[in-house]
């Protein structure tokens, strides 16, 4: 087996593991399947051509501001929309978050077109060589970050007063209330850092592949694999899921070739689902929605 498969494998599932954390947070939490996560990937993709293509700003410094213009624009959309179908059910949260992916698709059609982005710094297209295996730089620092950011992430939800709110709600949020806990805000918020995580995620992708409008239907079914790998809620799952399934399609792409890269990841759901359904480091995460 070739170390050069092995690297990009764990370079990928990296980037993976920023993709999914943030739609495992909002499922673990909220019991919410946020359909839209995929377009609000590609939304923080599209920040960060802008400022690199208007200001020249180096797409790893651009994330804070993706994160900030996705967090404002998920908590919004939780606090006023969402949060008003939540208690109708699992199938109307689904159905909502369908149509804003559908919608913010199309805003990204109308201000964007449907042509091919690219982000390339000046280090693009160099890398390190390390005993033969070449590691690119783009590839590198994304990995990098994505883990920094999913390291910050458990420890904001471990030491910060509302990280530990939003892990008790997703405990028992009906205790969670008894003891004082704002569910509503809590939820705005969780939905928020889902929606800032999704836009880091797509900062770091926008410097590894092209940016279309579409790109984000991908990476919503790569989210669901990694949730459901990892185990729902729990920040490390999403990390080992993600590198899991980054193995896995590096793995598969060298031996079977890369057009069956897709049906390795619901390969490995399908088997998740028969022999651990509640994921690799997954519990009984989230609170029920009545």
């Amino acid at each position: 087996m070739s170390p050069q498969v092995i690297v990009n494998g764990l370079l990928l599932g990296g980037i993976y593991a920023a993709v999914g954390v943030g739609f495992s947070l909002t499922w673990g939490v909220l019991n919410i399947i946020n359909i839209a996560h995929g377009a609000m990937v590609m939304l923080g993709a599209y920040v960060t051509f802008l400022l690199f293509s208007r200001f020249g700003v180096d797409p790893f410094l651009s994330i804070p501001a993706s994160m900030l213009v996705l967090f404002l624009l998920g908590y919004v959309l939780q606090r006023f929309l969402i949060n008003r179908v939540i208690p109708h059910g699992v199938f109307m949260t689904l159905v909502l978050t369908f149509g804003l992916s559908l919608f913010l698709i199309d805003m990204a059609l109308l201000f964007f077109s449907g042509d091919y982005r690219s982000v390339t710094p000046s280090y693009a297209g160099s890398g390190l060589s390390l005993g033969g295996v070449i590691v690119p730089y783009q590839r590198l620092g994304a990995f990098m970050i994505s883990i920094l950011i999913v390291a910050l992430l458990n420890v904001y939800l471990g030491r910060s007063k509302t990280g530990r709110a939003i892990r008790a709600t997703a405990l028992n949020r009906q205790a969670a209330q008894l003891v004082g806990v704002d569910i509503a805000r809590i939820y705005a918020v969780t939905f928020g850092i889902g929606a800032a995580l999704a836009g880091a995620a797509g900062s770091l992708l926008a410097v590894t592949i092209t940016i279309t409008p579409y790109m984000g239907n991908v990476f919503i079914g790569k989210a669901f694999v990694i949730a459901t790998l990892g185990g729902l809620g729990t920040v490390q799952g999403a990390l080992v899921g993600g590198l899991v399934l980054g193995l896995a399609e590096s793995l598969g792409a060298a031996l079977i070739g890369p057009s069956y890269q897709q049906a390795i990841g619901f390969g490995i759901l399908l088997l998740v689902l028969i022999f651990r359904p509640e994921g690799i480091m997954g519990k009984q995460f989230f609170a029920e929605v009545k």
